[in-house]
Formats: C-alpha cells, sequence, structure tokens
C-alpha cells in the first residue's frame, strides 16, 4: 500500500504545461508560434507602420503578364527583322541587329553625406523595372568630392530578356510622352559600336511613381545595348521598335 501511495504522488509532481499539455510536448508548438509571429511582424517596420511590398519579376518573366510574350519582341519579330532586311539587304535573319540588355544607372550625390537617401532611390527602381537594383560604390578615394573608396554612390540595374522588352515598352509609349514639352530624344546619341544612352531628368514620368511618396526628384541615364555595327544600323533598329526620335 506504502508503494502505491508513493507512486501517486510522484504523478502528480510531474509538470505539466498549458491546457494539460507536457513540457517536451509544448516546446516545438511555442516554438512554431513564435516563428508565426516573427513572420507577422516583418512586415512592419520600427515604428509599427506596414512596409510596401515591391512586386519582383521571376527570371525571364515580365512583371505584368509572365505567361504572355512581350508585346515589344512581338513588334521586332514581325516588323523590325523584315524591315532591316529589306533596307540594309541582310541575306540572313541573323544578321539583323538585336537589342541585348538594357542598364539603368542613377547617381545619388547625397548619399556620400547621408547613405540613407539611396533607400528611397532602390524602392524607385524595384517599382520601375520589377528588378533588385545593385549600389555602385566608389573605386578610389576622391578628397576633393568627400569620397572615400568603397562608398555607395548610386544603384545600377541590368534588364535582360522580358523584362528588358516589357521596360523598353514602357518607357518609349508611355513614360517618354509624358515628359513636359517632349519634342523627341536625341538621335545622335549614339557611341559608333551601336549602343544608345538616354537621360531621363525626372523618374516621376513611370507611372508607377507614386508622387505623394517622392522625397527627390532624381533623375537616371538608360543605355540601350544593341549588335548593331554602326549607329546607322542601330538608329534604324531602335525606330522601327518605335523610339521617338527627334527630328
Amino acid at each position: 500500500m506504502a508503494g502505491n501511495e508513493s507512486d501517486k504522488t510522484k504523478e502528480k509532481k510531474k509538470p505539466e504545461g498549458k491546457a494539460g499539455v507536457s513540457s517536451s510536448e509544448g516546446a516545438p508548438k511555442a516554438g512554431a508560434e513564435a516563428k508565426e509571429s516573427k513572420k507577422a511582424g516583418a512586415g512592419k517596420s520600427k515604428k509599427g507602420q506596414a512596409t510596401v511590398n515591391v512586386p519582383i519579376a521571376a527570371a525571364g518573366e515580365t512583371k505584368v503578364s509572365p505567361a504572355r510574350t512581350p508585346r515589344l519582341q512581338v513588334t521586332y519579330r514581325e516588323k523590325a527583322v523584315p524591315a532591316l532586311m529589306k533596307e540594309f539587304k541582310f541575306k540572313n535573319p541573323m544578321e539583323v541587329p538585336r537589342i541585348t540588355k538594357v542598364v539603368v544607372n542613377c547617381a545619388v550625390k547625397e548619399a556620400v553625406a547621408n547613405p540613407k537617401v539611396l533607400d528611397s532611390t532602390v524602392e524607385d527602381f524595384m517599382w520601375v523595372t520589377g528588378q533588385k537594383p545593385v549600389m555602385t560604390r566608389a573605386r578610389k578615394s576622391i578628397a576633393t568630392f568627400k569620397i572615400r573608396e568603397g562608398n555607395a554612390l548610386g544603384v545600377c540595374v541590368t534588364l535582360r530578356r522580358a523584362r528588358m522588352w516589357e521596360f523598353l515598352d514602357r518607357l518609349m509609349n508611355v513614360a517618354l510622352p509624358r515628359v513636359r514639352d517632349f519634342k523627341g530624344v536625341n538621335p545622335k546619341a549614339f557611341d559608333g559600336r551601336g549602343n544608345y544612352s538616354l537621360g531621363i531628368r525626372e523618374q516621376i514620368i513611370f507611372p508607377e511613381i507614386n508622387y505623394d511618396k517622392v522625397d527627390s526628384i532624381r533623375g537616371m541615364t538608360v543605355t540601350v545595348v544593341t549588335t548593331a555595327k554602326s549607329n546607322e544600323h542601330a538608329r534604324s533598329l531602335l525606330s522601327e521598335m518605335g523610339m521617338p526620335f527627334r527630328k
């Protein structure tokens, strides 16, 4: 009888978790709940304000219509290639120049004194291009401008494939016509090797940018890299694609 009573007292002294669950079983559940709470709070800043979720396109897909071929790519295949073969008398379609990539770059001089200024620039680039940019840093120190080697001075994005076509489509047909007193882009801004560079003074010409959240007006440089061997071939290619050159 004495042995039975001692066994009962030992059973009563066993620690129990919440709602009758033992501590060994409650520990994993508590850890899972903690992880879920961290995930739920990840979308909020330190001040309790919800952060903006910028849509990022997957590799080889467009931000708007991932299941469809970009409209400008279809225009290149059906309109630009036959027109250029006829104009320059190319015998093989592979001789026709094509666009390989688009580089969008922005230098922020305020970042020398305040590196946090680049946060808004990165967000603007993500909205415009659908791709996260990389930081461009100083290669060497310049005492005159108070720049040290490795300081972040701007952001840069390299677009290829579907995202490249979609960005060019929105740039030529939506963004550039929104420029104040727009009369066309410079038809002579070629480097002699088929590459064209275009300067944009305000990022707000893109409809993806929210005016209320813009802290400062910043410009950017857009470089279209092609396989053209001369400026004439590159100019004809971009003209057939719809680039509004100044006449």
